[in-house]
């Protein structure tokens, strides 16, 4: 049982960080500063909304989402680790990992030089997770609430010998509808089709979703921008330690027959999202650490 009055305790900053079950029985730290507001479940180190000050959330949370503990949370920036997609070896193994199904401890909290916000989780291995995955390890996310958010997965490996893992910060993003909506930043580069099977290079200046899309974009380290037309707004989705961009809409059809997304969910949503897979898992020697981060913001320049 987690102990709310001894998080604040310990951890709460006054009038910018706390603790509050904001859903079901699920533990939250909720961050509002000059800069805006944001929420992180301690269950999966998840962050469920940014809101940058007077604006418009830039995630988005499925209005039908789990808040269960067992349950991967639908939306926000899911956490995979120590595996993106489906077990290798073993399909009964959760999909993307066990790390955004397991509660995370509370390492610290902070307000840096600017005024930002920084918050500190770790989970790391014990009998819990070595039912999943045989290694010794630690992992801390670390999440920035400031202009921009910054989502940071640090792993260390503690064990006396050498793993790989891959993983996502698989980020969803809110839109005012799918067919307003264009994504900057992609033009040249090679990716694989999860849907065909086949790698292709996009052609086109813009990626534009009007159909169900499943891409990786590999070898690629540079930021897109999601241009929304019709919320005048462009959010730009830097990243870095990710060599793979994953780009996901489920469309009509497959969106249906997932249980916690409404029906017509794809047609406000798109993921963007920092992995480290297929050709890019990320090797550790014993007592390296290797860092990936999402950082999210808003282009000046709006419409």
């Amino acid at each position: 049982m987690i102990d709310i009055d001894e998080l604040d305790d310990k951890f709460s900053i006054e009038g910018e960080v706390g603790f509050a079950e904001l859903e079901e029985d699920l533990v939250f730290i909720t961050v509002s500063n000059k800069y805006g507001d944001a929420d992180i479940c301690l269950y999966g180190a998840h962050v469920t909304s940014f809101r940058p000050r007077n604006l418009m959330d830039l995630l988005w949370m499925s209005p039908e989402s789990s808040f269960e503990v067992g349950k991967p949370i639908r939306g926000g920036i899911p956490v995979c680790f120590p595996w993106f997609g489906p077990h290798k070896t073993d399909p009964e193994k959760p999909q993307h990992g066990f790390a955004r199904l397991m509660y995370w401890d509370v390492a610290a909290t902070s307000t840096n030089a600017s005024g930002e916000s920084v918050v500190k989780l770790q989970l790391c291995s014990s009998d819990e997770t070595k039912a999943y995955w045989p290694h010794d390890f630690c992992a801390e996310m670390t999440i920035v609430v400031g202009k921009k958010l910054t989502a940071t997965l640090k792993v260390t490996n503690t064990s006396g010998q050498p793993f790989d893992y891959t993983c996502a910060l698989h980020s969803y993003y809110s839109l005012s509808a799918i067919e307003s909506v264009s994504i900057e930043g992609l033009k040249g580069l090679t990716y694989y089709n999860q849907n065909t099977g086949e790698n292709g290079v996009q052609e086109e200046e813009t990626l534009e979703i009007t159909e169900p899309l499943t891409r990786h974009y590999l070898n690629t380290e540079t930021p897109v921008v999601i241009a929304d037309s019709a919320f005048r707004r462009r959010i730009k989705v830097d990243k870095a330690g990710s060599k793979v961009t994953t780009v996901w809409n489920p469309g009509a059809e497959t969106c249906a027959k997932i249980g916690d997304l409404p029906d017509d969910g794809y047609e406000t949503f798109v993921c963007v999202e920092a992995t480290n897979a297929f050709d890019y898992p990320v090797s550790l020697a014993p007592g390296e650490s290797f860092e990936t981060s999402a950082i999210i913001g808003l282009e000046e320049n709006m419409y």
